[in-house]
């Protein structure tokens, strides 16, 4: 029985009426999580840009001469998708890096192997890294054989320092918010 002050919307409607009112609500919900999905993914990439702004990379080649074009992000650096041993990566150009490092995670999914021992002298003091050498680095069409790298532990993000191991084999020049590297 009911109260005299709660009413039954569905009361008067019939079974095939309650159904379709059930379906129209299913269908707004599922509106909803469709539209909240792709404003996710939008915000995602929004992100992402943001953070490595050189996904697709400005480059050209020119008589025998290689350049890659690279924009800062927002956050001052310059980030840029290449490869290592024909793999994508995300890199952190790294002036101040010696070697070109890889965090021990990334280094297990690119199955590198760990070398000799050493130690390097960074900010945050001394740390134990594993000596290590890449097949092939590439960013844009520039390209390295045989590049020495080091596996840091201590780190765990995705990002890998591109250290003067691959830098030094480039003339490279900053202008405003741009970063031209030419092999």
């Amino acid at each position: 029985m009911q109260s005299p002050h709660t009413c039954d919307y569905n009361a008067g409607m019939s079974e095939h009426e309650q159904q379709e009112k059930k379906m129209g609500v299913g269908m707004v919900i599922a509106a909803w999580v469709i539209a909240l999905l792709l404003a996710s993914s939008l915000f995602n990439d929004l992100l992402e840009k943001q953070h490595n702004p050189n996904l697709n990379l400005n480059q050209s080649s020119s008589e025998g001469e290689r350049k890659v074009v690279l924009k800062r992000n927002k956050y001052g650096h310059y980030v840029a998708t290449g490869e290592i041993n024909q793999q994508q990566v995300v890199f952190m150009l790294d002036t101040g890096a010696s070697d070109v490092s890889i965090p021990a995670n990334l280094a297990d999914r690119l199955r590198l192997q760990r070398g000799t021992e050493v130690t390097y002298q960074t900010a945050n003091g001394p740390i134990t890294a594993y000596r290590t050498v890449l097949d092939e680095v590439r960013l844009g069409n520039i390209r390295l054989q045989n590049v020495r790298a080091s596996i840091n532990p201590a780190v765990n993000e995705e990002v890998i320092l591109l250290g003067m191991s691959f830098l030094k084999h480039l003339d490279f020049h900053q202008q405003g918010n741009t970063l031209t590297l030419q092999q």
